[in-house]
């Protein structure tokens, strides 16, 4: 492989400097940096082709790494999603004031999961926060689920692969409304 395999301090020093990562998740590896440097999520989007409107995912390793990020819900729908954490079901939350829209988009909502992915918890807590989570592919090519995938779709366009294992499930998360608690993207 040409690429850089990372490990969880080399990830950080990357996402620090406002570069994107490859990372595994649970069924697909993904894109990640920074979300909080604007330079670094529209790099994202560039090498998806996808649109900022639609916004992205963020991860963490605990609802409390989300602070900011979402607004408060009441408690019985709150209590909704932490059931399901860490696990593999996203949840829109209805966005705080001051999110940026190169991260939610157009969206009044953010997309928030708690993974269950050993290594995107520990890439978490070692960053400190949440980071952006979207597959990683170019736009209606198929999801990289190896390191070499993503080696093939982005190259040196990216600042280095994370080395870790897959989580071993078939499908993406599920993403659902905490709101109405309604399924949007089944599993």
């Amino acid at each position: 492989m040409r690429h850089m395999l990372l490990n969880t301090e080399q990830a950080i020093e990357q996402l620090r400097a406002g570069e994107v990562i490859a990372y595994p998740t649970e069924a697909i590896f993904g894109l990640g940096c920074d979300p909080r440097s604007e330079s670094a999520v529209r790099k994202v989007l560039v090498l998806k082709h996808r649109p900022e409107s639609q916004g992205l995912i963020l991860i963490g390793s605990r609802y409390e790494q989300f602070k900011g990020w979402v607004a408060a819900v009441d408690e019985q729908r709150l209590q909704a999603a932490l059931d399901t954490w860490p696990g593999p079901v996203t949840w829109l939350f209805p966005r705080a004031p001051g999110v940026p829209d190169f991260v939610a988009g157009t969206q009044p909502t953010l997309a928030i999961r708690v993974s269950a992915h050993e290594t995107c918890r520990a890439l978490c807590d070692a960053f400190g926060g949440p980071v952006v989570s979207t597959s990683a592919n170019p736009h209606s090519a198929p999801p990289a689920c190896s390191a070499g995938e993503v080696e093939n779709y982005f190259g040196s366009f990216i600042g280095g692969i994370l080395a870790g294992p897959l989580g071993g499930r078939e499908h993406c998360s599920e993403i659902r409304d905490v709101r109405s608690g309604e399924i949007l993207r089944p599993a």
